[in-house]
């Protein structure tokens, strides 16, 4: 009897052993193929038709970023957004249209594009900086900017920091404005629960192995399309998938997907203090809302906003003249 009762219990518990051999033997699978089959340096080209440049920052490391200088006026700075397959792409429509008019700088921020994807400790006071220094050695004088999502963020922090680099921002889809818990300081450290996120993702035997499902070609279509009403824009999810299979491409956005890049209170600390003139260009949006914008307008009179419909956070693609117009209203209203 005390053989079968124990023959019993084994049994009970085969299925979750088979369940967990299981799991760690698809995992490893996962890992191995990862590691030597998932090509991580595939040939990457320019984002936009334009010249590049490089310089070297010994802060920031190695910074890429596209130019053409012909035409005469206030300098012009694109930056795109973060998340697993951001690029310098995300731009190009406002590039194309601008460079023709005024000078136009589109940077590929650091772990992107021709930049540097060095390990090391990324946070939005190094974004910040980055900036700042950017447009105080390459531009040379006060810039217009347009940044998108949590690239806004980044580029407020530098207006508030920098008044004097930045004349006016234009925020499209920006983060930061949904209904979530403030903190007391701006460099507040992360939150336990984004710390432990962190730790977990980028352990060294699988974080290449957990980024390369994230950046799959399926997943990057899958994400892309939640971004537009209408078909992807030809072109960005082919580049999405280059230039997320660069050696160090997972850095970066590790720190994205545990939600360290995010200023925790930024719209009572920075978004509502800005002096710089700032337009939200905003409609639907997958993976941000607008709960707080009518806060920020109302508390902040440098504020405006231009609601462009039917769009899903990326209106420079869907809706470009819309869009242009809206930033020609605004620099025009600055003089």
């Amino acid at each position: 009897m005390a053989a079968r009762s124990l023959q019993s219990k084994t049994r009970k518990r085969d299925p979750l052993g088979i369940l967990t051999a299981g799991a760690l033997a698809v995992s490893s699978s996962w890992i191995m193929y990862s590691r030597f089959m998932i090509d991580h340096d595939l040939p990457l080209p320019n984002a936009i038709p334009a010249e590049r440049e490089t310089y070297f920052s010994k802060p920031y490391g190695k910074l890429s970023y596209y130019i053409e200088r012909k035409a005469e006026g206030r300098p012009l700075v694109l930056l795109h957004s973060i998340n697993a397959a951001a690029s310098s792409y995300e731009m190009r429509p406002l590039f194309e249209y601008y460079r023709t008019q005024r000078p136009v700088y589109a940077l590929d921020w650091p772990g992107y594009g021709f930049s540097d994807r060095t390990p090391r400790a990324y946070s939005p006071l190094f974004f910040e900086n980055t900036l700042v220094e950017f447009i105080a050695t390459q531009v040379g004088e006060p810039a217009d900017v347009v940044a998108l999502s949590l690239g806004g963020e980044f580029a407020a922090r530098s207006a508030f920091s920098r008044p004097d680099l930045i004349r006016s921002l234009v925020l499209i889809s920006p983060s930061g404005l949904s209904n979530r818990p403030g903190d007391t300081s701006l460099e507040s450290p992360a939150s336990g629960g984004s710390n432990l996120a962190y730790n977990a993702l980028s352990f060294p035997l699988w974080d290449q192995a957990l980024f390369d499902l994230v950046a799959s070609r399926r997943s990057i279509e899958f994400f892309l399309k939640q971004s537009f009403v209408g078909p992807i824009a030809p072109g960005l999810a082919d580049y999405s998938y280059l230039t997320a299979h660069q050696a160090g491409a997972h850095h970066v956005p590790l720190y994205f997907l545990s939600g360290r890049l995010f200023s925790p209170n930024i719209v009572t600390a920075v978004y509502q203090q800005l002096e710089a003139p700032t337009l939200a260009i905003y409609d639907k949006d997958a993976y941000v809302t607008f709960e707080r914008l009518p806060q920020v307008l109302e508390q902040n009179p440098s504020w405006q906003s231009e609601q462009i419909a039917p769009t899903r956070g990326l209106p420079q693609f869907e809706k470009l003249p819309e869009t242009v117009a809206a930033l020609n209203a605004f620099w025009q209203a600055l003089g």
